[in-house]
């Protein structure tokens, strides 16, 4: 991946309405305050409990903008999971993974209005940077910095 003097993502939490659009990456360095901007965006939404995420996700997903060539405006269904918040979920679906990297601050499910769901999937796993799954009935993709796997 080509160097670039600085990352921008733009994030919508669908569930709490919050957006942010930070410069999370410049000159070879995080920007802490644009990093717990997007954190807080990113937090669990039923708890509140904000988490340190992995900077690995944001550079993915600006990695995934990338690919695709557009800047997208990632709106986000899932992002942090609390332990509590996903043994509720595991309980409840047999698609939620009870040591899901969500609780780890590593995933994260997507969707953008500006790049369909197909394309956004298979560009996702050209880059081969972790866990990719397509969720088409619900119109979104989970995205993870774990090892390399799709579904």
């Amino acid at each position: 991946m080509k160097t670039a003097e600085h990352r921008d993502l733009m994030v919508e939490s669908l569930h709490t309405g919050e957006k942010c659009k930070v410069t999370f990456w410049e000159h070879g360095h995080y920007n802490p305050d644009a990093l717990a901007e997007l954190n807080t965006v990113m937090r669990d939404h039923r708890t509140g409990d904000i988490f340190e995420i992995d900077a690995n996700l944001y550079d993915a997903l600006y990695a995934l903008s990338a690919v695709v060539e557009t800047q997208p405006r990632f709106q986000l269904i899932s992002g942090y999971r609390s332990p509590k918040t996903n043994a509720n979920l595991a309980a409840n679906s047999n698609g939620v993974a009870k040591k899901s990297y969500h609780m780890r601050g590593m995933a994260s499910d997507i969707r953008t209005d500006r790049v369909d769901l197909d394309r956004l999937h298979k560009a996702a796993r050209a880059l081969k940077v972790g866990g990719v799954g397509k969720y088409a009935k619900s119109n979104f993709i989970h995205m993870d910095v774990g090892p390399v796997r799709y579904w």
